[in-house]
């Protein structure tokens, strides 16, 4: 913890008070190269936490690319984002936290009010613009976080933006990459079902006590696992489109968590 403190006091700090401002300029003007910063902030991010990430697979890059990622705690933003260039979907709740909400809107989270069709409409508009550009749009399918042992089911709605960037934003083509997170090993050993409790953010948690757990806790090694991206074609049934993804992620986790090679994903 110690040395957590003196890491957030000496290098951490540092860096948020020169490269906040500098990221507020760079992304009013619209300059290439925004997401370069958050990347710098999450891999310093990454190791004020203890978190050791391991890459396995390669995330498309420079093509529209809607990412479907399964959601086990916040953790899951900093290393997703210290290893790949994309732009994050969130509830519209975290645009009023304090700080995070500053934060991820400096990274151009994309936010959502589930409650309401119309706003998931806009969400979807500018998912599809992020996409035709040439970006990656990250989405955590499943709606909410859970512990890490299983997946849930994914939600189909926003897959849809993909097709409004094929059809309306003017993408040629469009991808769906599936992605595994997987908490494997804390303090070196393998994670029990005990420890995924202290990683994951679960409902009965606060954010505090959750942000508590986390900082306190050992080092937690992470793998990010990107899976074989395929072809959006026009008109095709956005449902089974999702359900591919979720059976792709759900076959990942039960192979990272059994400790199993995974066929055909290496590290970079």
């Amino acid at each position: 913890m110690i040395f957590r403190i003196l890491f957030f006091i000496f290098v951490y700090l540092p860096f948020m008070i020169v490269a906040i401002p500098v990221q507020i300029v760079w992304s009013r003007l619209g300059l290439p190269g925004w997401h370069i910063i958050p990347k710098l902030f999450h891999r310093l991010g990454a190791a004020f936490i203890g978190l050791k990430v391991r890459v396995l697979g390669e995330p498309v890059q420079n093509r529209p690319v809607l990412i479907l990622s399964n959601h086990i705690s916040w953790t899951d933003i900093i290393a997703i984002g210290s290893v790949a260039d994309v732009t994050f979907v969130a509830k519209h709740e975290v645009s009023r936290w304090f700080f995070v909400g500053f934060m991820a809107s400096l990274q151009r989270t994309l936010y959502v009010d589930r409650t309401r069709r119309s706003d998931a409409r806009r969400t979807t508009r500018e998912m599809g613009q992020r996409m035709a550009a040439g970006g990656a749009v990250l989405l955590f399918a499943e709606g909410q976080s859970d512990v890490g042992t299983h997946v849930l089911p994914f939600r189909s709605a926003l897959v849809g933006a993909a097709q409004h960037a094929m059809l309306e934003a003017g993408a040629k083509e469009v991808l769906i990459q599936p992605l595994t997170i997987a908490y494997t090993r804390l303090q070196g050993l393998p994670v029990s079902r005990n420890d995924r409790s202290l990683i994951a953010w679960i409902k009965s948690k606060s954010v505090s006590q959750n942000i508590r757990e986390i900082l306190t806790g050992g080092v937690k090694e992470v793998t990010v696992a990107f899976g074989t991206p395929k072809p959006l074609v026009e008109g095709a049934n956005r449902k089974a489109v999702t359900k591919q993804a979720e059976d792709e992620v759900r076959r990942m986790l039960v192979s990272l968590n059994r400790g199993t090679t995974l066929p055909g994903l290496a590290g970079p």
